[in-house]
């Protein structure tokens, strides 16, 4: 029986893996702490969060703020408008520019060049905020949900990363299908989409964490509460915190012996804002990493 040999290291190695160890530690220990110190705030007792400090367990315990959370209708209300807005979103992202990627990576498409560098101008140059507004307005979509949706589902980066990833399949497999008579949409959708599980996974989780997190578009085009994201509650219930954290110190007397403040509701709502996408998350991480590196492969 073979004994494996080990490769020893010299110094120089060895404190070259100490140091990135360190540093990595250090990172994760930065990039932890405010969650932590989250999760703990929201389960601590509102006379001991009244204290201040870094919460890195919690002190005491009491669900008063997911109780609050939960059984607010306003917040169930625009976290089920979250849910819908973006996945609505990204499976139009990944519908549509799929159909436009796919012409790009056909060589003998006429306009294949001239329609690329046409889309790769829009990278760097926009209309603006003013004007764009004014296009959502003549489309009527301002104070309108569809605004959460319909804007900006084909853009020039995710299909660039779509196209290229379709011209790292091989060809003969396309040839193939071409002789056996199926047409160009077939393909796509029998071929060319199975095999581009990496990249679809990859802009999905970009679009799912990037409409989770917008609140700025609500902010612009939407008047109606009823069709606020979640983020938009949160946001008032920040600036609310901000507002009690300024109050008269007799108003905030009252919440030093309570179980709850406004603390408690905040950071529980923070926690029910996160926990899908950390959920989504493990389910797509191997085929993510295959959908970040494919602009470095082929340009």
């Amino acid at each position: 029986m073979n004994k494996k040999t080990k490769i020893k290291l010299s110094l120089s190695d060895r404190i070259f893996n100490a140091v990135n160890i360190f540093i990595m530690l250090v990172i994760m220990a930065v990039m932890l702490a405010p969650i932590i110190h989250v999760v703990c705030v929201s389960f601590s007792l509102g006379s001991e969060i009244q204290k201040g400090g870094l919460f890195l367990w919690p002190h005491g315990f009491t669900l008063e703020g997911y109780k609050k959370v939960l059984q607010d209708h306003m917040i169930v209300r625009s976290y089920i408008n979250t849910v819908i807005y973006a996945f609505s979103h990204t499976a139009l992202v990944i519908i549509l520019t799929a159909l436009t990627a796919y012409p790009l990576t056909i060589k003998d498409f006429p306009l294949r060049k001239g329609i690329t560098i046409f889309i790769t101008i829009t990278m760097f140059f926009s209309g603006g905020a003013i004007p764009t507004y004014l296009l959502m307005k003549e489309l009527h979509l301002i104070n309108n949900p569809l605004v959460m949706v319909v804007p900006f589902v084909v853009t020039a980066y995710n299909l660039i990363l779509f196209r290229t990833f379709f011209e790292g399949i091989d060809p003969c497999m396309r040839e193939s299908a071409r002789i056996d008579g199926a047409g160009e949409f077939r393909i796509l959708i029998q071929i060319i989409m199975p095999l581009s599980k990496a990249i679809i996974a990859a802009v999905s989780l970009f679009t799912i964490v990037g409409k989770w997190n917008d609140w700025y578009s609500a902010l612009i085009y939407l008047n109606s509460e009823a069709y606020y994201p979640v983020q938009m509650i949160l946001r008032k219930i920040l600036f609310n915190s901000t507002v009690f954290a300024q109050m008269d110190p007799s108003v905030m007397q009252m919440f030093r012996n309570s179980t709850i403040t406004p603390a408690n509701i905040q950071m529980a709502t923070i926690v029910v804002i996160m926990l899908p996408i950390m959920c989504i998350y493990p389910f797509i991480q191997k085929y993510f990493a295959a959908g970040v590196m494919v602009g470095g492969v082929k340009g």
